[in-house]
């Protein structure tokens, strides 16, 4: 049997080689997006009034299932940060929960295959530790009963001046409402008593009260409302022209993405 020629072996090895550093390259190039990829900082808004009630099971499901997916996309490296505040009559001052994450991912700049999926391996330990315990402390949060006067009050505008301190910090800022977004309050808004009539009313408010607000401009987050109930709901129950009131106001402050789930 004829032996291959040398030259076999030679373009065989130097095959092995390119695919090794090639593997080693791909593995690098994505290690370095996650470490260069900009801060993200979570704001989350969790309705703790009388007209959310976290224990029914399609409201549980819904939020919990929420709360898990947004840490997981949004908690990945040292300096993403993650916040809580608690909606009803003090909204402003309902802070309970804010976290940084620690863990970062190795220089591995000139590291080869091996050793990088070592650092990869380490790193995903990590973050799988700190997430599960934001995600633990989330979920706390979440099923903590407001019992006290201020569940008797909705006020979800004092969370714009919160979105706009945060929204100074260098990076992403990512902004979710686990609520009905229904707004009441006896000096404001109140939409159990008195919604928008109509899209054209709800826009015709939110440019009124965006006014009183303009020292706030919210140039950047993304802002994502996720409403507490089914499919099936009536539109006495989950009525639309309070969630468009909600995306003009946002717009007129700025937000470019506005989205409703």
């Amino acid at each position: 049997m004829k032996k291959p020629p040398v030259t076999y072996y030679l373009l065989t090895f130097l095959f092995l080689v390119l695919s090794l550093f090639s593997c080693g390259d791909k593995e690098t190039q994505k290690a370095d997006n996650q470490t260069n990829s900009p801060t993200v900082h979570t704001l989350i808004f969790i309705d703790k009034t009388a007209s959310v009630d976290v224990k029914k099971a399609f409201v549980a499901q819904k939020y919990q299932q929420t709360l898990t997916s947004i840490i997981e996309q949004n908690f990945r490296k040292a300096g993403d940060t993650f916040e809580i505040y608690y909606i009803h009559e003090n909204t402003s001052k309902g802070r309970t929960l804010s976290l940084t994450c620690r863990t970062e991912m190795e220089d591995t700049e000139g590291v080869n295959a091996t050793d990088m999926e070592a650092i990869k391996t380490a790193y995903d330990l990590s973050i799988r530790k700190e997430r599960n315990f934001v995600i633990q402390q989330s979920l706390n949060r979440l099923k903590t009963q407001n019992d006290n006067a201020s569940n008797l009050e909705t006020n979800i505008t004092a969370s714009i001046p919160v979105i706009a301190r945060l929204a100074e910090s260098p990076g992403i800022t990512k902004v979710y409402y686990l609520s009905d977004m229904v707004e009441s309050v006896k000096n404001g808004r109140d939409f159990q008593v008195s919604p928008p009539k109509d899209e054209a009313q709800a826009e015709e408010w939110a440019k009124v009260d965006a006014e009183k607000l303009k020292n706030y401009q919210l140039n950047g987050p993304d802002i994502s409302m996720i409403l507490p109930f089914e499919p099936t709901s009536s539109s006495k129950e989950n009525n639309p022209t309070v969630t468009y009131y909600w995306q003009k106001l946002f717009e007129q402050l700025g937000v470019m993405n506005v989205t409703e789930m």
